[in-house]
């Protein structure tokens, strides 16, 4: 089964606010773009954001430039259904981050919770971190949440990289200039407790 075939398998036999990753509310990513110092009219992108509910807290908060790439259109469904009349305010993507078209210097906050992680081929992580380089603007914010170093070795039956802040970073290398990083200790709907890190970062100025 490819990675499109085991995602929309997840999103069409689960529901959505029963898989590990789920919020209720995404406080620390819209913290960390508010933290970003930027306004309402900022072009956001959330990178595997799926079904997840950052959307729906970014819409209430008055964002009115967001768009959200999923590998899974079901997963994208759900998000659509959910917010309703409210869901044409966003632009939907389905594709793979490794190869989607993006446009160039679009964005100026790249957001990802718990996609980068997946990524355990050395080439798939390359040319994730050129998308970013590509479809950021000079200057913008990169904000990427995966397992810490003490988090699970799998989710969702398949393995997953772990990290401390310093070798997130180096995997983005010099043109990402690290601003902080942060942990969080995400309480999933069965009760366990998974360890994330959060890199934030500014992209150089070209």
């Amino acid at each position: 089964m490819d990675r499109k075939q085991h995602w929309e398998q997840i999103y069409t036999t689960k529901v959505s606010d029963s898989v590990s990753w789920f919020q209720e509310h995404a406080d620390q990513s819209v913290r960390l773009i508010h933290n970003t110092g930027l306004g309402k009219d900022a072009a956001i992108i959330d990178v595997g954001g799926g079904a997840s509910k950052l959307v729906d807290d970014l819409i209430a908060e008055g964002y009115a430039d967001l768009t959200v790439l999923d590998l899974s259109a079901s997963a994208l469904t759900v998000a659509k259904q959910r917010l309703g009349k409210q869901a044409g305010v966003t632009h939907w993507i389905e594709g793979d981050i490794t190869c989607a078209e993006l446009p160039l210097h679009r964005f100026d906050i790249w957001h990802d919770r718990a996609v980068f992680h997946f990524l355990t081929d050395a080439a798939d992580r390359q040319a994730y971190v050129e998308q970013v380089m590509r479809a950021v603007r000079p200057g913008g914010h990169v904000i990427i949440a995966t397992f810490g170093e003490d988090g699970p070795k799998k989710c969702s039956g398949l393995p997953v990289m772990r990290y401390r802040p310093e070798t997130l970073h180096a995997e983005f290398g010099e043109a990402f200039h690290l601003v902080r990083h942060e942990k969080e200790a995400h309480n999933t709907p069965s009760g366990a407790v998974q360890q994330f890190v959060y890199c934030y970062c500014r992209m150089c100025d070209i």
